[in-house]
């Protein structure tokens, strides 16, 4: 999805006002052994499962060579701001 490969936080301050949902996800590269925190935007169909998020999730990040170990948690855009000061802004897809 185009709007995954974005930085989240100018969609975030855009487009408040919209119902998005967000997960925030750890995953893994090998050798090296790299890990990263980041958030996924979730399509409404993915909002209501850890597996559903997890599924989606797993595409987006393999794009960019990464393994999914988890879904952290799922949560709304009045939560966005403050989980994505931890993750970074190449960790938001």
């Amino acid at each position: 999805m185009l709007l995954t490969s974005v930085l989240w936080l100018g969609l975030a301050l855009a487009g408040q006002a919209s119902a998005q949902c967000f997960a925030d996800y750890k995953a893994k590269q090998d050798n090296p052994l790299r890990l990263q925190y980041g958030i996924v935007e979730l399509p409404d169909s993915a909002c209501g499962s850890h597996e559903a998020a997890a599924r989606h999730a797993r595409d987006v990040v393999a794009r960019s060579g990464w393994t999914l170990l988890q879904i952290e948690s799922i949560f709304d855009a009045s939560e966005f701001q403050r989980r994505s000061a931890n993750a970074g802004a190449i960790h938001r897809r």
